[in-house]
């Protein structure tokens, strides 16, 4: 599941709504998503191997690195040094958490000797983007999955459960931490969506372009919000970004045999 951190804002209803409640009802689509990744599996530990450099993978509200343990194995496979977060269930969003991420990034960064690629799944992306805008020394790159970024609750089905536990005024928002969740980090930042999410409206998941830099981007793929960690044309995306020179960024353009997985790319 997900959740938004930051209050409500005075975008206009019909661009901030949450998914169509029948949406919920093809949650098992991730089941489908799952198959798939175990059926590609050999191929997708094929991927083109990357550098080594370290990846540091945040999991979704409610949900711990247990969830993401699938997507890390293919990452390791392809050479990076990657690894979940080790804080246990992403539930409680506080500056204790917080600061323990940021440890965790800077320490990863000292002990590899080079800079950390993030990728957040749901709400783990608000993390991974947050981060890197506080420390952008020590960070790549970021890759979201289905997060909702929009700087709305309403983007997403699941607001009201994260308000019951984290109140509708999180601790970071009262100390002025998260605010302006919808201005990309200044290093490149990938938003990986996919339009039948199910529980963040895919318009909730769209970034804006970087003020200063151009090095950001979105890629639509299909599927559910729960089959993002599991999904081919996600991890396909994800695997090409990770292996770009840091240096030298281009746009993700899927391989022609591959295009299937991505639907029409057309934003709002």
């Amino acid at each position: 599941m997900t959740a938004i951190i930051a209050a409500t804002s005075t975008r206009a209803d019909h661009e901030t709504r949450p998914p169509n409640g029948l949406m919920l009802l093809a949650k098992g689509r991730f089941l489908l998503e799952r198959a798939a990744f175990y059926g590609l599996r050999s191929r997708l530990a094929a991927l083109p191997s990357g550098d080594g450099h370290p990846v540091l993978v945040f999991p979704g509200f409610l949900a711990s690195d247990r969830s993401t343990a699938a997507l890390r194995t293919v990452l390791s496979d392809l050479g990076y040094q990657a690894r979940g977060w080790g804080l246990g269930r992403n539930i409680r969003v506080d500056l204790e958490l917080v600061e323990a991420m940021e440890r965790l990034i800077q320490n990863m960064a000292q002990s590899a000797g080079r800079k950390v690629s993030l990728v957040g799944w749901s709400l783990g992306g608000i993390f991974a983007r947050e981060l890197a805008k506080l420390h952008p020394d020590a960070v790549r790159q970021v890759i979201t999955l289905g997060s909702p970024i929009r700087d709305d609750r309403r983007h997403t089905n699941a607001s009201s459960l994260f308000e019951w536990v984290n109140g509708k005024e999180p601790e970071l928002l009262r100390h002025g931490r998260f605010t302006g969740l919808d201005r990309a980090p200044p290093m490149p930042t990938t938003a990986i969506l996919s339009r039948s999410d199910g529980i963040v409206h895919w318009t909730g998941s769209v970034q804006e372009p970087a003020s200063g830099h151009e090095r950001t981007e979105n890629i639509i793929v299909r599927g559910s919000h729960l089959g993002l960690v599991h999904n081919p044309g996600a991890i396909l995306a994800m695997a090409d970004r990770l292996r770009q020179d840091e240096n030298h960024w281009q746009p993700f353009i899927p391989p022609a045999s591959l295009r299937w997985m991505f639907p029409p790319q057309e934003l709002p």
